[in-house]
């Protein structure tokens, strides 16, 4: 039986939850959700289906010693560091390389680390599906998402409804993908809900290790010609260096677009498990307990006359009087305040204040 590694992809920035996430402290490594930061609480719903040892988590050079002290139970040597951002795609195979060298049949869950799952039982029912399917089939998985709107933010996801001839796991929520989808406009996002044959596309991936490396090199050779290089450095002295070299040459591209789009063996299953991929504060605000006026308070909080305001304030005193629908969150040396709806632009601001080099507050 092959064994089950878990890679939790934790290297994002996170710009869109600025001013609380910063480049040395991003969205996973906050909590937003509950007890524990977004990254334990990944760890913690997929502990039952993979071992400490055989968890990676690849981060990046500003994060790295964060993580360490939040996950000592993970052994040092599977925080793996990225020398730059290169998007999911060079992320996974990176850490193929290394479920192959421990097991050359090795299936990899690969998971985001800063989404939010509510029902965690279900989620890992659809994951132990997902793995026998990688398993059997020698097959690419992905979960998608029953869409519950017309959410322009995700990608989709649309299925192919085979026979069960074809198909034999359709039983357990298990399809043939058809084709992905980017991120659409609201009219086509309209569309995709009507059809009920496209799924919002989650993120999370299983595979073999040598499956993932096989269609790598395939669709992406140079990647894959980089990749080697850095599997010859693996458990040497020159391993760092390798990786340094092969991260400045190789392009940046994601899993979705790279792999999963051009690969012919690719399955997905169904999952209803309570997901949001936490994308904005305005997502945020979606999944926040309100009051009676639809207020949802952090901290010391005063307010009069206003409704349905997410305030976020920190070590700060925040009054408001007299308005509605704002987000607004302080921390000690930023405050953002925009309009509900509006929140994907916090990423322009972000975007700002690396162009005019005001680094004291990334």
């Amino acid at each position: 039986m092959p064994h089950t590694f878990a890679v939790i992809m934790a290297g994002g920035v996170g710009s869109r939850f600025w001013p609380r996430s910063r480049e040395r402290t991003p969205k996973q490594l906050l909590e937003f959700a509950g007890s524990g930061t977004l990254l334990e609480n990944t760890l913690t719903r997929i502990e039952p289906m993979s071992e400490k040892m055989n968890t990676f988590i690849v981060t990046n050079k500003a994060q790295y010693e964060t993580v360490l002290k939040l996950v000592p139970f993970i052994p040092k040597e599977n925080v793996l560091v990225e020398p730059f951002g290169r998007n999911t795609a060079p992320c996974v195979g990176l850490a193929a390389l290394w479920v192959r060298r421990i097991d050359p049949d090795g299936l990899m869950m690969v998971l985001p680390a800063d989404h939010v799952i509510r029902d965690t039982a279900e989620f890992q029912r659809i994951m132990k599906i997902a793995l026998r399917v990688a398993e059997e089939k020698d097959a690419l998985v992905t979960i998608g998402i029953k869409p519950s709107h017309p959410e322009t933010g995700y990608g989709y996801i649309q299925i192919t409804e085979e026979e069960h001839d074809k198909n034999p796991y359709r039983s357990d929520g298990v399809f043939l993908v058809k084709t992905f989808a980017e991120k659409p406009n609201l009219e086509t996002a309209e569309k995709f809900l009507q059809s009920g044959d496209f799924y919002w596309n989650s993120g999370t991936f299983v595979w073999k290790a040598s499956t993932i490396l096989k269609e790598i090199e395939i669709h992406l050779p140079d990647l894959y010609e980089q990749l080697l290089a850095v599997q010859e450095g693996i458990g040497t002295p020159n391993y760092k260096q390798a990786v340094e070299r092969a991260y400045g040459v190789i392009r940046s591209i994601s899993v979705d677009y790279g792999v999963m789009e051009k690969a012919g063996n690719v399955y997905v299953v169904k999952g209803e498990f309570g997901w949001s991929d936490v994308g904005s504060w305005d997502e945020l605000v979606r999944l926040a307990q309100k009051d009676g006026d639809g207020n949802s308070l952090r901290g010391k909080v005063i307010l009069r006359d206003s409704t349905g305001n997410f305030i976020d304030a920190g070590n700060r005193l925040i009054a408001a009087v007299g308005v509605d629908d704002l987000i607004i969150v302080s921390t000690d040396d930023a405050v953002l305040i925009c309009k509900k709806g509006e929140s994907q632009e916090v990423k322009e601001v972000v975007d700002f204040i690396r162009r005019k080099q005001m680094n004291e507050f990334l």
